[in-house]
């Protein structure tokens, strides 16, 4: 039997009536907010009017499209259930810290996007390489959830890759051009209910179907090379990504709080609450929803050492779960959710690619140049422009990216290039007066340089997709180089730092009434 004829078998009429009127109802959704946007701010901000609730819902979603179903699965399918770490030690505690600290300081501070705090801060130069730097993953990560979800959809329903890979970017590619952020936001609403329905009956049906949780842990435990399955830290001696070490280090300290306080897909959505409660409430939201995540992802993936085992690659554990395993009606609702969690990574990276590239890139490029910034309308034509560009660039090199071995340890050791140097120059930049552009401007690149050295040093970790330890030291190496050449160079002027140092932000009166009359 050919694989498309397996992937077909099973599939009922519910299934695909399921799938379909998803697919339509969030495209009729998304566009249905193209008639308000009038200006770059709607597209790129939502017009500042998104509820806390709404943005929690929208975080989560788009960081399970990012970084759990597929990827975290498989994770767990091949290294146990310490997978669950990246959002009970990881995400949880990060997304607390940002909304007390980080989101309340940006909001209050006036900027739109993190390059342009670190412009502020630091100088324009550190503006354009954080912007190029994330515009350049954002633009990867499009690349790997597209081909990712034409995968999917190859394998559940048996469609040709390429048919779905394209489909995949007309449906998001238009809703994502005409109604902006907050499009991506409403329609993140509705994939977060669908996935915690599905994921949620998926987990409770795949437990029961490996012989419930005892009887799943005695068969899973009694296989070869399985016995740390179960445990949430492993010792620091295994060959896994995941050693407690780098959990702690690297993810705990600064990964998981890099990525929460420092990605621009995250922080956008903030940026567009419609008052400072609102933004620093969405977040704590997203940090209560998560920890239901591992439930929904980790857990089918380890049950799927019983159900389907011996998988050359775990990431092809919950697509064959879903073949396999799941009932009529309630397959076609977790490929919906499958689908919904890919879909919201897609919509965000591609709204967030698209607004850095307008306003940091472009934006500052044109002011370099002729003196002057983009108008609104002028700016929402070229984020429009390269909302396009992105979605069909993406889509074209989703085929090579895709190839990669496990999906999860490139996106992670994407991260850990960058994540690093520019969490420890945005940290010392709010945190410490004494930071100057020039200490910013070489933590940031010598921390660039010094992790991909780390990356390309064999032996030098004596782990298996070393990320986490990348992350951890590059971090170190970057905050104490800022921190030796801001000693050596001249302190930043006083006016220069008002409303960027987060002391002032948060007690300086005159500057407290200047930004709150520009947010407002």
């Amino acid at each position: 039997m050919d694989t498309t004829q397996l992937a077909i078998k099973g599939l009922a009429n519910i299934d695909y009536a399921i799938i379909i009127f998803y697919m339509a109802g969030v495209f009729v959704i998304g566009t249905y907010y193209g008639k308000y946007v009038k200006n770059a701010g709607d597209l790129f901000l939502a017009g500042k009017s998104l509820p806390f609730w709404a943005i929690g819902m929208s975080i989560v979603v788009s960081d399970i499209g990012a970084t759990d179903f597929i990827f975290v699965g498989g994770a767990a399918y091949t290294y146990g259930i310490a997978v669950a770490n990246f959002d009970w030690m990881g995400s949880m505690p990060a997304m607390v810290f940002a909304a007390f600290l980080f989101i309340p300081y940006f909001w209050r501070s006036g900027v739109y996007t993190i390059p342009e705090f670190l412009g502020k801060r630091y100088n324009v130069a550190v503006q354009m390489i954080h912007a190029t730097l994330w515009g350049i993953f954002l633009f990867v990560m499009l690349g790997v959830m597209l081909g990712t979800t034409a995968k999917l959809l190859n394998t559940v329903l048996g469609w040709n890759f390429q048919f779905s890979l394209w489909l995949m970017v007309f449906i998001v590619g238009i809703y994502t051009y005409s109604g902006g952020l907050a499009a991506v936001v409403m329609t993140d609403v509705i994939q977060m209910i669908v996935m915690f329905i599905g994921g949620l009956a998926m987990a409770v049906l795949c437990i029961w179907e490996a012989g419930g949780w005892a009887g799943m842990k005695e068969k899973i435990l009694a296989m070869e090379g399985h016995a740390d399955h179960f445990t949430i830290l492993l010792p620091n001696s295994t060959s896994t990504p995941y050693p407690w070490t780098g959990i702690v280090l690297g993810l705990g300290l600064v990964m998981a709080t890099a990525y929460m306080s420092g990605n621009q897909a995250v922080v956008q959505r903030c940026f567009g609450a419609r008052s400072e409660w609102d933004a620093k409430g969405g977040m704590l939201f997203g940090g209560f929803l998560k920890a239901f995540i591992p439930l929904m992802v980790a857990l089918p993936g380890l049950a799927a050492v019983v159900l389907v085992p011996g998988l050359e690659r775990g990431d092809d554990a919950i697509p064959r779960v879903i073949h396999d395993i799941l009932p009529p009606g309630l397959t076609g609702l977790m490929f919906s959710a499958l689908f919904a969690a890919l879909m919201s990574s897609v919509d965000s990276s591609l709204n967030s690619a698209t607004t850095i590239w307008t306003t940091d890139i472009y934006g500052r490029a044109l002011h370099l140049s002729t003196g002057k910034y983009p108008t609104e309308r002028h700016a929402l034509t070229i984020g429009r422009f390269f909302t396009v560009v992105f979605i069909v660039g993406a889509a074209l090199i989703a085929p090579w990216i895709i190839k990669h071995e496990s999906m999860y340890s490139f996106v992670q050791t994407a991260l850990a290039m960058f994540q690093g140097p520019v969490f420890a120059i945005l940290l010392l930049g709010i945190l410490w007066k004494r930071a100057t552009q020039w200490g910013g401007l070489a933590g940031m690149v010598l921390g660039v340089c010094f992790t991909t050295i780390l990356n390309n040093t064999k032996g030098l970790f004596p782990y298996e997709d070393p990320f986490l330890f990348v992350a951890w030291w590059s971090f170190v190496f970057s905050a104490a180089v800022t921190i030796v050449v801001s000693l050596l160079t001249k302190p930043e002027p006083d006016d220069k730092l008002h409303g960027l140092i987060f002391g002032q932000v948060m007690k300086d009166g005159r500057v407290q009434r200047v930004l709150l009359d520009r947010v407002n």
